[in-house]
């Protein structure tokens, strides 16, 4: 179970979804019963029916920032910076007025330090250093610089997702498709994906039932797009990503947990932070900081009860999760009953609800 080849599985491209549904509530929703060890299919708007009074939804609201921004060098030739760490950049512009932070850089010939690059949107940037894959870069702007971002910056989609050129209207509605209804704190450069099938609608009837909802944070970062390339899942060195858990909902995980009612997480994003923060009794503390937790097969799980999430890549850290969750096993059975039954795949597709 620690051999990158046990986490592989056959998937045909027509099934990874290109676009949101219309209604994202009609996604459709695997249900994954552990005890009983069933399968059964379903309509995500459903999942109210599944969820108890006392029951506690913890969701990520982070929010993807448009963090793709094309441009030109001073040779004229294309270029393409992607920011992969926005929080850092926002921290460098309140304490020096400039935003600069970790990016990758796309070009025919990656530009030495000290390049000045011309940015859409009348932003310019400064290569500062390298160091591997990653370039430090500082941006014009000071202050205004976020503003310009949101205007010029495209949504960084993960590469399974296919644009071109002459998607621009798509592109546009990737800006709002590609985000939670309740997304609030921008950061993300890839978005917390079990969070899109919910509406406000979804939502209301959730609470009306007696469930709670909790927000907690954590910023997706490039690091959830990387191959594990390592042949002993083991010897893989997971990412960091930025994450905060105030002291209200702290208390409110910790209480559900205390009165017997179950902490549902919604995304593998909520269930690393979750399980990064508790105790052996499941507890959690409030805290910020940055989250490393590589969970797989073989992690026994404190605080996380039930998880709605998206089916994941061959090979990802992601599959290792939620195999840990259940069973590798049963988990590749499971996908590959999803594959003949013909769902949507990745983050735009279809969901999962691990009971």
């Amino acid at each position: 179970m620690y051999q990158l080849r046990d986490y592989d599985y056959d998937l045909p491209e027509e099934l990874i979804a290109q676009n949101p549904l219309k209604d994202r509530s009609n996604s459709r929703l695997l249900r994954i019963d552990r005890e009983a060890h069933t399968l059964s299919h379903h309509s995500f708007f459903e999942l109210e029916r599944f969820l108890r009074p006392g029951d506690l939804l913890v969701v990520n609201n982070t929010r993807v920032i448009p963090a793709r921004l094309m441009g030109k060098k001073e040779t004229g030739g294309r270029v393409e910076v992607l920011i992969i760490d926005y929080a850092s950049g926002m921290k460098h512009l309140q304490d020096t007025g400039t935003f600069q932070c970790d990016c990758l850089i796309r070009a025919s010939k990656r530009p030495k330090p000290g390049a000045i690059l011309h940015m859409d949107g009348a932003i310019e940037a400064v290569v500062v250093s390298h160091a591997g894959r990653i370039s430090k870069v500082a941006f014009s702007g000071g202050r205004a610089f976020a503003g310009r971002l949101k205007v010029s910056g495209q949504i960084p989609l993960p590469p399974y997702i296919k644009r071109t050129g002459d998607d621009e209207d798509l592109a546009q509605k990737d800006k709002t498709d590609y985000q939670t209804v309740y997304a609030r704190h921008e950061g993300a450069v890839a978005a917390p994906t079990a969070g899109l099938h919910f509406t406000e609608k979804l939502m209301d009837g959730i609470r009306d039932k007696g469930v709670g909802v909790a927000q907690i944070t954590l910023h997706v970062g490039y690091g959830t797009f990387v191959p594990v390339r390592v042949d002993d899942i083991r010897d893989h060195e997971i990412h960091s990503e930025f994450f905060t858990v105030s002291e209200e909902v702290s208390q409110r995980i910790n209480q559900t947990k205390e009165r017997g009612g179950r902490v549902i997480a919604v995304g593998t994003t909520s269930v690393r932070t979750l399980e990064f923060l508790a105790d052996d009794r499941g507890r959690i503390r409030p805290d910020s900081g940055q989250c490393n937790l590589f969970i797989y097969p073989g992690y026994t799980f404190k605080c996380v009860d039930a998880m709605i999430t998206n089916f994941h890549l061959p090979k990802s850290t992601l599959l290792m999760l939620i195999s840990a969750f259940y069973s590798r096993e049963k988990m590749l059975d499971a996908y590959k009953t999803a594959v003949s039954e013909r769902y949507r795949f990745f983050s735009y597709g279809d969901a999962m609800f691990i009971e």
